[in-house]
């Protein structure tokens, strides 16, 4: 049987049109895709804190006097100790605490410098034997530690010729860091004595060699110097006809210190600044001993009569065991300044 071209024809079309159809139809939307989901990261730990340094310190006892190792101080006086720490943490604490035998009798704290240093003052009531503990505790900065421990003894009352050789020895190691002339080894001897007078002259004391308390006080806490009135003068003499004392100084400090008599009211001691123009060696005439004159006959010079008043001719007397080294001691054109 034939078919009909136009039933085939027909037949095609019917069956192209639903693809032309879907072809042409909007494309459907898709769902959007989620990214995976992500595992949180764990807590990170933050590291840990910087170990505390590892200290160490010192300390001293920054008055008194120390003899044979031992340091000593008068009782009654302020004691002051200084004490330096390393590494330098500032504003660290230190607690200090002074023990007289077992008993503890004070406690404080100190803090530190910028350069790791502190000082505290004690007072030391009552004589007896001393301990100075101190100590850190641990900090975030510095770790705990304990100081060595620095001991001390406090004596107390005057000094005289039984008074024993550490005494006596403790007040001619005291008169000679001022700069007074003394003997030295622990015997009470006429130099001694000598050094002692013109200490209290200087400080206005009674005019004798005695070593009071207020004088061994004065000499162990290092007080009682002699001040020069011309600090700037470089190597000259000064000689002060108030307190009756020789000084001779160089680069602002006084070295020598010695009693002196000066001129009495009837032949006064010529005031003013001079300079050394003469030295004679030797005893003269008039039992002037090795002299520095400074003006016409005016001199320094030893002899064997020296009150502790004013009582020469117009002439600084000065003791014959002194004499040779103030001679020695003065060069020609120094300066001297002689005043009231």
């Amino acid at each position: 049987m034939k078919i009909a071209p136009t039933l085939l024809a027909g037949a095609v079309l019917a069956l192209i049109a639903p693809a032309s159809a879907l072809a042409q139809d909007p494309t459907l939307p898709t769902t959007p895709q989620q990214p995976p989901p992500t595992t949180p990261a764990p807590p990170t730990t933050p590291p840990p804190a910087p170990a505390p340094a590892a200290g160490k310190g010192s300390i001293g006892v920054a008055g008194g006097i120390t003899e044979g190792g031992h340091t000593y101080v008068a009782a009654g006086q302020r004691v002051r100790l200084g004490g330096t720490v390393k590494p330098a943490v500032a504003g660290q604490k230190i607690i200090v605490e002074l023990f007289r035998g077992s008993k503890k009798v004070d406690r404080k704290i100190a803090t530190l410098s910028e350069q790791g240093n502190f000082a505290l003052i004690f007072r030391v009531k009552a004589k007896g034997k001393y301990i100075v503990k101190a100590r850190h505790k641990a900090s975030a900065e510095l770790s705990r530690f304990t100081f060595a421990r620095k001991g001390f003894e406090a004596l107390g009352g005057g000094v005289g010729p039984g008074s024993g050789k550490l005494k006596i020895a403790l007040v001619q190691d005291g008169l000679a860091r001022l700069g007074y002339v003394t003997s030295r080894g622990g015997h009470w001897d006429a130099a001694l004595g000598r050094a002692v007078l013109a200490f209290r002259k200087t400080n206005r004391m009674a005019r004798n060699s005695g070593v009071s308390k207020q004088v061994f006080t004065l000499l162990l806490s290092g007080h009682g110097g002699f001040a020069l009135k011309y600090p700037n003068a470089g190597h000259h003499v000064e000689a002060d006809l108030g307190r009756q004392v020789l000084v001779l100084a160089d680069k602002g400090k006084a070295q020598r210190i010695y009693h002196m008599s000066s001129g009495k009211p009837s032949t006064p001691t010529v005031v003013g600044s001079f300079r050394f123009y003469r030295k004679t060696p030797g005893t003269n005439a008039k039992g002037m001993v090795f002299s520095s004159y400074f003006i016409r006959g005016y001199a320094i010079h030893g002899y064997h009569e020296v009150p502790n008043y004013n009582a020469s001719h117009g002439c600084l007397r000065v003791p014959i065991p002194n004499a040779v080294s103030i001679y020695n001691w003065v060069r020609l054109g120094d300066q001297i300044f002689v005043y009231r």
